[in-house]
């Protein structure tokens, strides 16, 4: 996202699950065993308010048809898991950075830019069989993080918006996923998630397969980086070599053969489905284009805020404008460049003329804001103020009846956010497309053809050739469509 979403999440040591039933499992990355304890209901109730959150703001990449399949995947893994009798939600988010995380209460992501660049559905199982342990072993509840439960907003913002500017602005529960749980956790995760793999009848290597894709990827954002004299990005940096040539990872992930009681496990792989439902996942950014026929654009600064009915918006070089149709109440909104070291409070309360009232701090869409009304020669002004970017965006509502427009303005105010990138203007679509190899071929021919920046990288990295492999004919290779 950018790297800017969730990294994928890595794995595991300790095992405490959340919430379910009460047991204990070995655990294959230690050797030692994993109490799973009971956890909190408020746990859940998080994560489920992040979920409706997604769900009002529109982010599930619709597909049925991919959705019952990473559903089917995911249910299988959990039946396998510490905590069989739990539910667990799947759902996959329309944005095309390489990401899959979870949240507290057994909710489960993967974004649809992720799935792109995987190749067979045991290493999608992988990477759902990784996020499933992080909630078994409890690892949200390990972090301990004070603010998990009152920056659920901040969080799910970051994860529409991809704004860095969001998760900058905001101390946020969601900076434990983005950054990850730390490597002892991740290699718990990755032995847990490799145990319950195993035992659906998925080969665990394929969660090498799954790390070498992100190590692919930071290799090729790095050396971009690099071409363009900037610092390298990195997807995860948990480990320092490929995943291949890491012992203590590879040892973590083939614990789960020696569970083998010679019982036989019948692969639930069926031949050709991974490829047949994929084909045609959106690539890149979301083609929707989805905008609400109620709300304002602006596309060059990338915000919107909500546009009543019969209301107009004007704009300029100074201001954006937005007024009633009869012209008894008006929004104007300035900005400025931001100063780091000013609030929203101060810089409201620096700029505003007249005597301030009822002030409160605002917290909407990952941004931290500020208002109060300002009473000044017998008139009163519902002033606000966000920083949004390296910009401080400042809110004068005015009305010839304050008292009955007051909650209309501050309404207004409230719908402000960063536009999602559904929202924002899309070019024609393109989607991932399997063909078979014709005689000759190779990466850099079928690269050719390929209207994308770095086409042949692209192309490499989404068939797991990169930095240098080649396909054979007849092979089914991906190409950008």
């Amino acid at each position: 996202m950018s790297t800017r979403f969730q990294q994928l999440l890595l794995v595991t040591t300790l095992g405490v699950a959340l919430g379910g039933v009460s047991g204990c499992a070995v655990n294959p990355a230690t050797g030692g065993t994993s109490v799973v304890l009971s956890g909190s209901n408020s746990e859940w109730e998080t994560g489920q308010e992040m979920y409706n959150k997604f769900l009002e703001e529109g982010a599930f990449y619709e597909d049925p048809e991919l959705q019952a399949y990473v559903e089917k995947i995911g249910q299988r893994l959990v039946a396998e898991s510490d905590m069989p009798d739990r539910k667990f939600t799947f759902s996959i988010i329309d944005a095309p950075e390489i990401n899959a995380f979870a949240t507290p209460g057994g909710f489960i992501y993967v974004n649809r830019g992720l799935i792109g660049y995987l190749n067979t559905e045991a290493e999608l199982a992988g990477v759902i069989g990784h996020e499933i342990a992080h909630v078994t072993a409890r690892h949200h509840g390990r972090r301990k993080t004070a603010s998990t439960t009152s920056k659920v907003l901040s969080t799910t913002a970051y994860v529409l918006t991809g704004s860095s500017a969001v998760y900058e602005a905001s101390n946020m529960y969601g900076a434990e996923v983005i950054s990850g749980y730390g490597r002892d956790m991740e290699l718990e995760a990755d032995g847990l998630g490799a145990e319950y793999m195993y035992k659906a009848g998925y080969e665990p290597e394929a969660l090498l397969d799954v790390i070498g894709v992100l190590k692919n990827q930071e290799q090729f954002m790095r050396l971009k980086a690099k071409a363009a004299g900037k610092s390298g990005t990195t997807y995860h940096g948990l480990y320092a070599t490929h995943p291949r040539n890491d012992k203590r990872l590879q040892t973590v992930i083939r614990a789960a053969n020696e569970l083998d009681d010679g019982t036989y496990i019948e692969s639930p792989e069926e031949p050709g489905e991974f490829r047949r439902v994929t084909d045609g996942l959106v690539w890149g950014e979301s083609v929707e284009g989805q905008r609400a026929d109620d709300r304002y654009y602006h596309n060059k600064l990338g915000f919107t805020i909500e546009q009543p009915e019969g209301w107009s918006v004007t704009t300029s070089s100074q201001s954006v404008v937005a007024a009633a149709p009869d012209g008894s109440a008006s929004l104007t909104i300035t900005l400025r460049r931001k100063d780091p070291a000013a609030t929203p409070q101060s810089v409201l309360e620096s700029s505003a003329n007249g005597e301030l009232s009822a002030g409160e701090t605002l917290q909407q869409s990952g941004l931290d804001g500020y208002t109060a009304v300002a009473a000044a020669a017998g008139k009163n002004k519902r002033l606000a103020v966000f920083n949004l970017g390296n910009l401080t965006y400042l809110f004068d509502g005015s009305a010839t009846d304050f008292a009955a427009s007051d909650a209309q303005l501050r309404t207004l105010i409230e719908s402000f956010r960063a536009m999602h990138p559904k929202e924002k203007s899309s070019s024609n679509g393109r989607y991932v497309r399997y063909i078979q190899v014709p005689r000759g071929a190779d990466v850099g021919s079928l690269a050719a053809s390929t209207r994308i920046p770095d086409a042949e990288a692209q192309l490499r990295l989404i068939n797991d050739f990169y930095p240098r492999g080649e396909p054979r004919t007849g092979d089914w290779i991906k190409v950008i469509q």
